[in-house]
């Protein structure tokens, strides 16, 4: 079921599905309406399919990076389904399998268990895909797709101690209750952790109920959701109805399939963990409508934005004001007692007429640094290559 390119050509024509392959009777089948994945070809737009992804979800508008701690109307979002309807009041939060004392929590019994409070970046793991070439057909991100929220709730290793691991335990398997078909595979969206990620204190995986000092909205998981500091966001299930201890790594197919670094087809893969280190800029001056390119004038611009890492924190941010020419070190931002959030950063730049490309990169406590030339991989996954911002500064004089 390839997409078909926006732009001119012949209308569509509707057809039934039985009527398709030469109106030979086709099987009722999942993967008839289950787009594989594959990649754009040379010349290929973004497909109608892609577009209808892009309106359901959504990156944050540079310009709030400004805020130390996201709007959640201003948060990414990425839903692979539908939005699930949640009655809170009747919602149940089941954890079993491996266990002695299998629980039933409903949201009072979790707001019974003394509630921690963590702030942390989210990025998705496809921020970037579109900026690939070739291009991975999916969630057709640029690099918006990231938020820091301060999200309340119970620590997982709280509520597994209560429920007692039993011995052989090796994965904690996650189900949210959105449900739906990818690749021909009928599924709730399901990922697991590794036991120790899980029990973990540093990071401390959440269970939780609120978002900056809030419920849940509906998008972002509402009544329950997991948060999983320092990891992408397909490991913050949401919705989140059960946890199985299971005694066997974790097969399935948004862990198995999808999110794995993958060259070809037939590679196995590197599975897709913790975020890579990446800086953005809050755009300067002033944009234009269609083409987004920053027009700014003459003289004294504060150049500012964000830098995180899932790997460890971020201790250096570059920025570039010649397309990646030559680079400055900006000052950073105090960390604040959060190692999981980002930090601000800030240089001063003097405008000179003519045409720029701004840019900058960050680098963690562990030696990582982004890019200048993006690695590739199918899914379109951890990219963080060097964001570049055109910038038109004007002649003197010039009222634009």
């Amino acid at each position: 079921m390839p997409g078909r390119a926006v732009g001119p050509g012949p209308p569509a024509v509707w057809r039934p599905l039985a009527a398709r392959a030469d109106n030979a009777v086709m099987a009722h089948r999942l993967d008839d309406v289950s787009a594989p994945a594959r990649l754009a070809g040379p010349d290929e737009g973004i497909s109608q399919e892609e577009l209808a992804l892009a309106a359901r979800n959504h990156g944050i508008p540079l310009e709030a990076l400004r805020y130390d701690v996201t709007p959640p109307g201003l948060h990414y979002v990425l839903t692979h389904y539908d939005i699930p309807y949640a009655d809170e009041g009747s919602w149940e939060l089941v954890i079993g399998g491996r266990v002695r004392r299998p629980l039933r929590l409903g949201i009072d019994a979790l707001r019974k268990y003394p509630a921690v409070t963590s702030r942390v970046t989210l990025e998705c793991a496809g921020n970037g895909r579109a900026l690939l070439t070739p291009r991975p057909v999916s969630q057709p991100w640029l690099v918006e797709a990231v938020g820091t929220a301060e999200w309340t709730g119970v620590p997982l290793r709280v509520l597994l101690a209560e429920a007692g691991i039993e011995p052989g335990a090796v994965d904690v398997v996650f189900t949210g209750a959105d449900h739906g078909v990818e690749r021909g595979i009928e599924q709730d969206y399901r990922r697991a952790l590794p036991l120790d990620v899980a029990l973990g204190d540093a990071p401390e995986v959440l269970v939780a109920y609120a978002m900056n000092g809030g419920p849940l909205p509906p998008q972002h998981g509402h009544p329950v959701r997991l948060v999983v500091p320092g990891w992408y966001g397909m490991a913050h299930v949401k919705w989140l109805r059960d946890i199985t201890v299971a005694d066997a790594p974790f097969t399935g197919f948004q862990q198995a399939v999808a999110y794995r670094l993958r060259q070809d087809a037939d590679d196995e893969g590197e599975p897709v963990t913790r975020i890579a280190p990446r800086a953005l800029l809050v755009p300067p001056g002033f944009p234009d409508f269609m083409s987004r390119t920053r027009v700014v004038r003459p003289g004294p611009v504060a150049l500012e934005g964000r830098a995180w890492s899932g790997r460890a924190p971020v201790t250096g941010v570059e920025v570039s004001t010649d397309g990646g020419g030559s680079w400055r070190p900006a000052e950073l931002g105090p960390g604040d007692g959060h190692p999981w959030a980002w930090r601000s950063w800030r240089l001063a730049w003097t405008a000179t007429p003519g045409q720029h490309v701004l840019g900058a990169r960050a680098t963690d406590a562990e030696g990582h640094t982004q890019p200048l030339d993006q690695p590739w991989n199918r899914g379109g996954f951890a990219n963080n290559l060097v964001q570049r911002v055109p910038v038109l500064c004007l002649d003197p004089g010039d009222d634009g």
